[in-house]
């Protein structure tokens, strides 16, 4: 639910349902020249940016339909141009910043990342069977270098995704956004979008319920900053407007009004792989910001 290349201090580690530290460690500014090794973090409160400390969750979790094992996407990355298994390692390439975001890596297991480009990349991860989130592999930009512009400079902000988990384990596929900063920073809110969600509960509660583009979301939000529409159903790919979803989380108090938008990521948040390896696929991501 948190992502970051600029090294902001970790929150405490939310559980699979719960704020993660993400954010924290998954906010990493875009590098500069693209390089086949390896470099750079991300994640916040929710497990992209930044996410909370992770701690267990007695709560059910939202049921959303998995994964079809046997549907993959059409795309695929055959000869990656960029490969790590560093917990902090990235890739700046055509604006954007792919990372693999293993921002708690002290309770994670082995996870490598292959991208042939900032839209078509896979993760391969192997998480042990608990309910804290563990990773944030994601593909992010930077508005402003980090710095950010407020919400009411765009009178566009939208985004088209393609991305499908394994189907098996504890995970969510999300949206990470951080606005009025990146991380855990006080006054800072985290505005997270899932397209698809496996056996996760958001942080916080159920507050309300919003519709747009044919597609239901129950809205999830804490006493922090921390807001997720959370979709009925899979998405595995589409287009979401994400300012008319931040102006109808302002009208609705949960952020505040005109904040400053620092950074738009999408990618899965593991919680468990139930001891085994799984894959996360991503074949199509963009931000149009006008």
């Amino acid at each position: 639910m948190l992502t970051v290349l600029l090294a902001i201090s970790f929150p405490v580690v939310a559980g699979c349902g719960g704020k993660p530290v993400d954010g924290v460690a998954a906010v990493a500014p875009v590098p500069l020249p693209p390089s086949a090794s390896s470099a750079a973090p991300a994640s916040p409160p929710s497990s992209s940016a930044s996410s909370p400390a992770p701690s267990s969750s007695s709560r059910p979790a939202p049921s959303a339909a998995p994964a079809p094992p046997s549907a993959t996407p059409v795309r695929s990355c055959r000869t990656p141009e960029f490969t790590t298994s560093d917990p902090d390692g990235g890739w700046s390439d055509g604006g954007y910043y792919v990372h693999n975001n293993m921002w708690n890596a002290g309770e994670a297991g082995p996870e490598t990342l292959r991208a042939c480009a900032y839209d078509n990349w896979y993760v391969e991860s192997t998480q042990p069977d608990s309910t804290s989130v563990k990773t944030y592999p994601n593909v992010h930009k930077d508005i402003n270098n980090q710095n950010g512009k407020p919400v009411n400079d765009y009178s566009v902000i939208k985004s088209t995704f393609a991305g499908r988990g394994p189907g098996t384990g504890v995970y969510d596929v999300a949206y990470d956004l951080w606005l009025n900063g990146v991380g855990d920073g006080k006054g800072v809110s985290e505005l997270m979008v899932w397209t698809e969600n496996n056996k996760q509960v958001p942080s916080g509660d159920k507050l309300s319920t919003y519709t747009a583009g044919g597609a239901t979301y129950d809205v999830w939000a804490d006493d922090e900053g921390y807001v997720a529409f959370v979709s009925r159903s899979a998405q595995y790919s589409g287009s979401v407007d994400l300012k008319a979803m931040i102006g109808w989380a302002i009208a609705k108090g949960l952020i505040p009004a005109n904040p400053t938008i620092n950074q738009i990521g999408y990618g899965i948040e593991f919680c468990s792989t139930g001891g085994g390896k799984a894959r996360f696929t991503l074949s199509d991501f963009s931000v149009t910001m006008s």
